[in-house]
């Protein structure tokens, strides 16, 4: 009796198909950041879900690979899209930090969909392997053929099956809005319900074909990015940085050593200034205090334009000193008025 009881209160594969499809629809429609709380709790929860109707459905064992969807019943068509489903919601986890793992894994159920319906015939439309394995099939056509040429033809098709799948997908969402309320309400017959899962599972054969366009451009730039990452940090490793060799400016170190070593010791007189002050005897006790501090104005370097007038300046005194000598000299032996013959009696 209890075993019984148990079995009544586990939920069926319907309404776990039904709860996971309604959590997913909220969270497409919502206002609220995908990354916020609640919307990521509605995720797992449908999620969470979902990897229940899987496992009871693989115990179950309801489809054959043999099988068309025609001989599907009309009621289990609805659990082919069970892969896609997880799919969307894997997508719509935020705040982990292996981002590449859930494109993986999210383009992994959408491929295990898209194998499913392919083999079902559900519609008419090829694998994304089977394009890229197409091309690698015959590689001596891809090597002799232009590349320019082929990269245009090659997204000329893609933009044309984008657009068709776009077409499609409107026409299906349309006959899809018509088709609901009955189908939900029970009053749809079986042919209606049939026509509705199978629009259903079309819908999401479109959906899928395009989140995996999406998810293996993402998944290119975070491996470029990651490479790109892993070389810059090996080529800057702080063990294979060249030291660091100091730079010293030249006319900062003459200036340090003629007037100190910057504000606030700078000069505040000439050389001449000081020069006149000290002939005058004004020095003051602070001039003189630098003085003994100061190197000697011997080490000082002249610079080559004031060489000229510093050595016609010495010749100047030189022969003015002369001169005042030789009239000394002239004034001993000669007294005064000496030539002056104009009062002569």
């Amino acid at each position: 009796m209890a075993a019984f009881t148990d079995e009544q209160q586990k939920p069926k594969l319907r309404e776990l198909l039904e709860t996971g499809i309604e959590l997913l629809e909220e969270v497409e429609t919502t206002t609220q950041p995908t990354g916020s709380k609640q919307i990521q709790e509605k995720v797992r929860k449908a999620l969470k879900h979902l990897e229940k109707a899987s496992e009871m459905l693989s115990q179950l064992d309801l489809f054959s690979r043999n099988e068309d969807w025609e001989e599907i019943a009309s009621a289990d068509l609805k659990y082919l899209m069970l892969p896609a489903l997880k799919g969307a919601l894997t997508l719509k986890l935020v705040g982990t930090n292996n981002r590449l793992h859930l494109l993986q894994d999210a383009r992994e159920l959408f491929m295990n969909f898209l194998t499913q319906s392919h083999s079902y015939h559900v519609a008419e439309f090829q694998l994304p392997w089977a394009q890229s394995s197409s091309q690698e099939s015959n590689p001596a056509a891809a090597a002799t053929s232009d590349t320019l040429e082929h990269n245009l033809v090659a997204m000329a098709s893609q933009r044309q099956a984008k657009i068709q799948r776009y077409k499609q997908k409107k026409a299906v969402e349309q006959r899809l809005s018509s088709l609901k309320s009955a189908v939900e309400s029970g009053e749809a017959d079986d042919e209606r319900v049939r026509e509705y899962y199978l629009l259903q599972l079309r819908r999401w054969i479109n959906i899928s074909l395009d989140e995996i366009d999406s998810i293996d451009q993402e998944i290119e730039i975070l491996r470029e990015r990651d490479s790109f990452g892993e070389a810059s940090v090996s080529q800057a490793s702080p063990q294979e940085r060249p030291p660091l060799k100091p730079f010293v400016l030249t006319r900062s170190v003459a200036q340090a050593q003629v007037f100190g070593a910057g504000y606030p010791s700078l000069a505040t007189l000439t050389v001449n200034d000081w020069y006149e002050q000290r002939q005058k005897g004004e020095v003051s006790s602070s001039v003189r205090e630098a003085e003994r501090q100061a190197p000697p104005l011997e080490t000082l370097s002249v610079s080559e334009p004031e060489k000229p007038d510093l050595e016609q300046k010495e010749e100047e005194d030189e022969n003015a000193l002369h001169r005042m000598q030789e009239w000394d000299d002239w004034k001993d032996t000669h007294p005064r008025g000496y030539g002056n013959r104009q009062n002569m009696g």
